[in-house]
């Protein structure tokens, strides 16, 4: 999870590297490091801590440079300190790595270097792979490029890397097996990162590396890149979508905030050309040539982590509702351990906000080694999932940089529910009448959210009396169950309360013994489906004096006469109330979150792409 960059060519390396290592802080923010080619040696700089204490050192140091590499660490292998901190070095200092991803086999390499006489500084796997490329080649005398082939032959598990040489200030070689890298081509010069981000100002041609490819990057030559076995491969220039604009906080305090409201446009986007403007038919370009294998599914398998997984859990509730077929929702890094049961006529659905996230991918290749067609959404273009997948729809959310995930929520729903709707009509489980019907209401949620978005100011008033709270519960029922396991996960993330979401219903098999007057309880009760059976729940937490905020229907007066405080959210279809019901509970934790001074945007042990398992 950790953020990798490399630049080559006229510019000072420098300025550009720190600018990009801060548009990647969040992949990682425990350390950072940079190196930088310079006559005849390696300016290694690092630290522990976040890329402005990195640039704070070095603006007392000479930086000057046209070639350099850039790390921010996600800890896995080692603590959080300047001597685990990236770039590392082999033993005889010509070689300087850096490296996001977990090489599996590193104990076993380690013993073997050691015993050859290598003596290492820090307890990151990654030191250990630029001492065997240090090896090999001294061992076979061969140049870096093929050190490194030779070297990743060798390594079991993830890595995306970049390895430059002391007095070699015209290249570098980059690789990547499971973890994400892209290559942005200038004129005369090369920007390589783990996303587009750092790369999007300078350049909107890019190549992505495939797993298993390793590129040699000169800035006087076309780019070079092999397989690992020695196979030549040909670079297939893809032009970026993203904007500068986009990734940037246009005068919010936090990103957090910036891509809550935005909520509105992405999920506009996310419905614009898929619903056509006279017919109201949707038409779903990515899986047209897979419409009919869905409606003959025996089984839809969602595989996905963390939000993406509560989005799936949704997904369960629309298709199984609308479509009729049968739906599992999985943690991907439970599915490939279990040895899951897997046929042709089921349908796997991926969901990943990045594209990149590590179990989801691993979970994607068992199903496709097992014959199954797999299916994508995703948000990322160009990413891992999306290349992996038969077929698949991007949700144009646009990038979201805030580690806590807000907008990639809303719009996964907006594309299940897409998929749902289309694949009912189609297999005749609902009527055109009521096909019709869900389309005009699912229109109408992004001018929805912006009503919601208007009740900010109230909502941090309610934020105000619970953020020294130390514990709260979340409960909800039906299409809003997965709802209560989202807020609950959001005020986690960043706010560092313990918060969980149940059942509504199932609060009374345990829950309701935490259930007293400090505890706030967090109701979504919209007026749909079991609202009556919701106030009951609601009446059996106020009879034990807890805290209620209710998550209600405009105009509700039931709820509103025994809740303690209300947030109120528009009417709509119950299929499509998640996205709306969602929405408070992001504002809620966003406001409980500063108030307590936590960092929203980079909360503490988290990273926004998860790339290693």
């Amino acid at each position: 999870m950790c953020g990798i960059i490399g630049y080559i060519g006229h510019q000072e390396a420098f300025p550009i590297i720190i600018k990009g290592l801060k548009r990647l802080e969040y992949r990682g923010y425990d350390s950072a490091g940079v190196s930088i080619g310079r006559h005849d040696e390696l300016n290694i700089i690092k630290t522990k801590g976040k890329v402005d204490n990195l640039e704070d050192i070095s603006n007392k140091k000479n930086t000057s440079g046209k070639i350099g590499i850039g790390h921010t660490r996600w800890a896995t292998h080692g603590e959080p300190n300047k001597k685990n901190a990236h770039p590392h070095c082999s033993g005889n200092g010509e070689f300087a790595i850096i490296h996001n991803g977990i090489i599996e086999n590193y104990d076993s390499i380690k013993k073997a270097l050691t015993i050859k006489g290598h003596e290492f500084k820090s307890e990151t796997d990654t030191e250990v792979l630029i001492h065997l490329i240090e090896e090999i080649k001294t061992q076979e005398n061969v140049t870096l490029f093929e050190s490194v082939r030779l070297a990743l032959n060798e390594i079991v598990g993830a890595y995306a890397i970049i390895v430059m040489q002391k007095g070699s200030n015209e290249e570098f070689i980059a690789a990547k097996n499971g973890s994400p890298l892209v290559i942005g081509i200038g004129n005369g010069e090369y920007f390589i990162a783990s996303d587009a981000t750092p790369i999007v100002e300078y350049t909107r041609n890019v190549v992505y590396l495939e797993d298993g490819e390793i590129a040699k990057v000169n800035k006087s030559l076309e780019l070079e890149i092999k397989t690992i076995t020695n196979v030549s491969k040909t670079p297939y220039i893809h032009e970026l979508e993203l904007s500068l604009d986009a990734i940037e906080k246009g005068g919010y305090p936090h990103f957090m905030l910036k891509e809550i409201n935005e909520q509105p446009k992405s999920v506009l986007n996310t419905l614009r050309g898929r619903i056509d403007p006279e017919t109201k038919e949707i038409k779903l370009g990515g899986i047209f040539d897979y419409e009919q294998k869905i409606i003959n599914a025996s089984r839809i398998i969602i595989i996905a982590c963390g939000t993406s997984w509560h989005a799936g859990l949704i997904g369960e509730y629309l298709f199984e509702d609308l479509t009729r077929i049968p739906v599992e929702v999985e943690y991907a890094s439970e599915f490939r351990y279990r040895n899951p049961i897997l046929r042709e006529s089921d349908i796997v659905l991926a969901i990943s906000q990045s594209g990149e996230t590590a179990d989801t991918l691993a979970a994607l290749k068992l199903a496709k080694s097992k014959g199954v067609t797999v299916l994508g959404i995703c948000n990322v273009v160009g990413s891992s999932i999306p290349r992996l997948t038969d077929a698949g729809i991007y949700t144009h959310a646009g990038p979201e940089i805030g580690v806590a995930s807000t907008k990639a929520f809303t719009t996964q729903v907006s594309v299940l529910a897409l998929i749902s709707l289309l694949i009912a009509y189609k297999k005749g489980e609902i009527n055109q009448i009521t096909y019709r019907e869900l389309i005009r209401e699912i229109e109408l949620i992004p001018e929805k959210i912006s009503k919601v978005l208007k009740s900010s100011s109230k909502i941090a008033k309610i934020a105000k009396r619970f953020s020294s709270s130390s514990n709260f519960l979340y409960l909800g029922r039906s299409y809003n169950f997965p709802v209560a396991l989202e807020g609950a996960l959001k005020l986690k993330e960043i706010s560092y309360i313990h918060a969980e979401g149940y059942p509504a219903a199932e609060m009374k098999h345990g829950p309701i013994a935490l259930i007293d007057e400090n505890m706030p309880i967090v109701v979504i009760a919209t007026q749909r489906t079991n609202y009556e059976k919701i106030i009951s729940n609601i009446q059996e937490v106020k009879s034990r004096g807890g805290k209620i905020i209710a998550i209600v229907t405009m105009g509700d007066t039931s709820v509103k006469e025994i809740a303690d405080y209300c947030i109120e959210i528009p009417d709509s279809a119950e299929q499509f109330s998640p996205i709306l019901a969602n929405i408070p509970l992001q504002l809620l934790s966003y406001q409980i979150a500063v108030l307590r001074g936590c960092n929203v945007d980079q909360p503490r042990n988290l990273a926004k792409s998860v790339t290693v398992e």
